[in-house]
């Protein structure tokens, strides 16, 4: 049973950084999208940012949220089937429960892990 666990969240102060890490353990043969979402109270889940597996068709590729462009960096770990998420200059607004998300031929989605930006 494939499972998606995240670490590295926390508290921290406005214009501080974050790196978030998420593991995949089971099996795997492929994945096609690696991703970050995040929700905040009272908000929808939204999507941060993702990166592309080798079952994509062009993998190692990434996409970003507007609001974390130019702060926000996604990444593949040394290990198969990890992900890191950089967080750079957080704000207030970043604060949310932030989900690793995996698509194989299947979705699997983490528990979260909490971040909160505050001074």
């Amino acid at each position: 049973q494939v499972q998606l666990a995240e670490s590295g969240g926390g508290l921290v102060q406005p214009g501080g950084s974050l790196r978030l890490a998420c593991a995949a353990s089971g099996t795997v043969i492929v994945n096609n999208v690696m991703a970050w979402y995040r929700q905040a109270p009272g908000k929808e889940r939204e999507l941060v940012a993702r990166l592309t597996g080798d079952g994509d068709s062009n993998p190692g590729s990434t996409d970003y949220a507007d609001f974390v462009k130019g702060r926000f960096t996604i990444s593949k770990g040394d290990a198969r089937n990890t992900v890191y998420l950089q967080m750079n200059n957080l704000k207030p607004d970043d604060t949310a429960v932030y989900y690793c998300y995996m698509r194989t031929w299947r979705e699997y989605w983490g528990q979260g892990t909490q971040v909160t930006v505050s001074s």
